[in-house]
């Protein structure tokens, strides 16, 4: 088994996107967890995770209209490869209001 933790970063103001409602998926497209970003952007899940593809899906619309900012992706859905080898994933999403980029982190 393996654990998850996810950093998002708004690049556009360049600080922690704080606040930031998100969920966890597992291979059968359940819902495992959801969790909102601390103040640091960070969030660390309770959740073990088994191998196989998971999805976390960022609720970026929400939070860019609680900023009262503009964006063009209402959700962001980032699939993500698990396999028992590896005991911790990170998965980190830099967000913009018109881009987003994401990659595995440590």
């Amino acid at each position: 088994m393996s654990t998850l933790s996810t950093h998002v970063l708004d690049a556009a103001l360049g600080r922690p996107a704080s606040g930031l409602s998100l969920a966890l998926t597992g291979p059968d497209g359940a819902t495992l967890a959801t969790a909102v970003t601390d103040g640091d952007g960070r969030v660390r899940f309770d959740a073990e995770l088994g191998a196989g593809a998971h999805t976390l899906v960022f609720e970026t619309g929400a939070w860019f209209a609680d900023a009262e900012r503009d964006t063009f992706f209402p959700t962001v859905e980032v699939a993500f490869a698990v396999d028992d080898e590896q005991p911790h994933f990170h998965v980190a999403l830099l967000l913009s209001p018109y881009s987003y980029t994401t990659y595995r982190g440590s």
